[in-house]
């Protein structure tokens, strides 16, 4: 596996992978199936009106649902095309384009205190392998004081689950909870599917200004 994108990489070598990705979610949505498992997860975890980062935000479809819920939402993904997706499809939440080994929010007058960040539909294992702990040392600086991050990833993808626990941990992150799926089954040695429900290492700590 090369030091690459692998989302970037997929674009490149196959022109319609986005518009099938894109009308893929779009049929699912009309056929009435549920796109929201993931969002009702992170809904739980937070009082109402909460800031939640949606890192990685694709199309949009779990931010969108928890703006539906009354919280302040947040998407940052690194393909200005699915960012205008969203922001067509899922008017409302605030959508940005940028790249996660560089997030800097409150460079761009986003404060960096998010209850939640959360990064779902395998996004950490489309990421550049050498940038991963970034990512996740930048997803942790947007938490607030008491936040967490939560990570989800399926097995097979190039990226264990134990070297993302240790990377996590490099991070200054550690396990709060660990689950299988986004329907609160816990995780085992044999799961396939790794939901990660992360803390820092640092008591009180937020992050914010350690972004650069």
């Amino acid at each position: 596996m090369g030091d690459e994108n692998a989302w970037l990489r997929r674009r490149a070598e196959d022109p319609e992978h986005l518009p099938r990705y894109v009308q893929r979610f779009r049929d699912l949505a009309a056929s009435g199936a549920d796109l929201a498992g993931e969002a009702r997860l992170i809904d739980a975890m937070v009082p109402r009106a909460a800031r939640i980062l949606d890192a990685g935000s694709g199309t949009g479809r779990v931010g969108a649902f928890l703006h539906a819920a009354g919280h302040e939402v947040v998407g940052v993904d690194l393909d200005p095309d699915l960012v205008a997706v969203a922001e067509h499809d899922h008017p409302g939440p605030t959508w940005l384009t940028g790249d996660l080994a560089h997030l800097d929010l409150p460079a761009a007058g986003v404060k960096a205190d998010f209850d939640v960040v959360f990064c779902a539909g395998n996004v950490m294992t489309f990421v550049a392998p050498s940038t991963r702990v970034e990512v996740l040392r930048r997803l942790a600086a947007h938490t607030a004081e008491h936040g967490r991050v939560v990570v989800g990833f399926g097995a097979g993808r190039g990226y264990e689950f134990d070297e993302f626990l240790a990377d996590a941990a490099t991070a200054g992150l550690r396990p709060d909870v660990l689950l299988s799926t986004w329907d609160l089954r816990p995780f085992a040695p044999s799961s396939d599917f790794l939901v990660a429900v992360l803390v820092s290492n640092i008591a009180g700590a937020s992050g914010a200004e350690d972004l650069r």
